[in-house]
């Protein structure tokens, strides 16, 4: 019987992390540096093993290549996607991501960085760095190596239930006091522009990618505006924060017994608030928050009981 692939996370030790990945989601995280939560991840630095079911113990990019029939028989050759959870217990280098044609030729064919955004928490007051001012590419040049950060940089406010889209090509940055869940391209390339000249452990400047950042920034800055599409069902709201190329991002907030049916396509869930039963062929599910899983292709018609918030994507 098909059943929901419930997943084990990974958590990464970063200099900008801190706690709050055990005190809002009860994560049994390794140090109180705790910056990420690969929470639904098939990239090599960091799987995610199946917990439950036929294929319990099985890494999800072993699941991906040995069980294609799970994820429709895909042609991508990797698994896709990657869902974290953010901790910006300080605030995230200054960063910018390739698209996929120049890290297939520069990072040893890995896939270009599209991600999002979905702002769980944040303190009061809390902004992030989106996008730049450079109108050309040489001021852009000029302004990273004369270090006018406050002359380059963008700032915008953010609280929680923000949602940004953030493509390839755009300098970013969260800052001190974010949570955040991020859907990305399966990635792990990231060109630092500035890190505020931080030290790690061993009292060493954190390595700088200028050349390549520089060349995979979008000049000038292109705000990816996002309109939230909101849609009432029966004890369901679904709202649609993007439809891209590389993912479409969704959240579902379930209050009571909500039907669903997916045939033909697969899905990421991540349950970020609440909690509840998820229904299949009379057979129940847990949910409770911090919970991540995939529904596979041709799981068909099922119910979300309870009262929850989930953060939904697929391809």
């Amino acid at each position: 019987m098909m059943q929901p692939l419930f997943l084990k996370p990974v958590f990464k030790e970063r200099i900008w992390g801190g706690t709050a990945l055990q005190t809002e989601f009860g994560y049994d995280i390794p140090n109180d540096q705790t910056g990420e939560c690969w929470a639904i991840s098939a990239h090599p630095n960091g799987p995610s093993i199946v917990e439950n079911g036929p294929y319990a113990g099985m890494a999800l990019d072993d699941l991906y290549r040995k069980h294609p029939e799970l994820f429709g028989n895909p042609k991508d050759e990797v698994f896709p996607l990657l869902t974290k959870i953010l901790d910006a217990n300080m605030d995230l280098s200054v960063q910018v991501h390739p698209e996929d044609s120049y890290a297939k030729v520069h990072e040893n064919g890995d896939l270009g960085k599209t991600e999002c955004w979905y702002i769980l928490d944040c303190k009061e007051g809390a902004d992030m760095i989106f996008g730049h001012n450079a109108k050309t590419k040489e001021e852009l040049i000029e302004q990273i190596n004369d270090g006018k950060w406050n002359e380059l940089l963008r700032r915008v406010k953010i609280k929680p239930g923000d949602f940004f889209y953030v493509p390839s090509g755009t300098i970013h940055a969260l800052c001190e006091g974010t949570l955040v869940l991020e859907t990305q391209q399966s990635s792990d390339t990231t060109y630092r522009v500035y890190d505020y000249d931080r030290r790690d452990a061993e009292g060493n400047l954190r390595e700088l990618h200028l050349e390549k950042a520089i060349d995979v920034t979008t000049v000038p800055h292109q705000n990816a505006g996002v309109a939230p599409k909101v849609q009432e069902g029966e004890n369901v709201t679904i709202t649609t924060f993007v439809e891209s190329d590389f993912f479409s991002v969704y959240k579902w907030e379930v209050s009571g017994k909500a039907a669903f049916a997916f045939h033909d396509q697969y899905l990421l869930l991540s349950v970020i608030n609440g909690e509840g039963t998820l229904l299949h062929n009379g057979q129940p599910y847990g949910l409770k928050k911090g919970s991540h899983l995939i529904i596979p292709v041709g799981f068909g018609e099922f119910e979300v009981d309870g009262h929850c918030e989930l953060i939904v994507s697929h391809t």
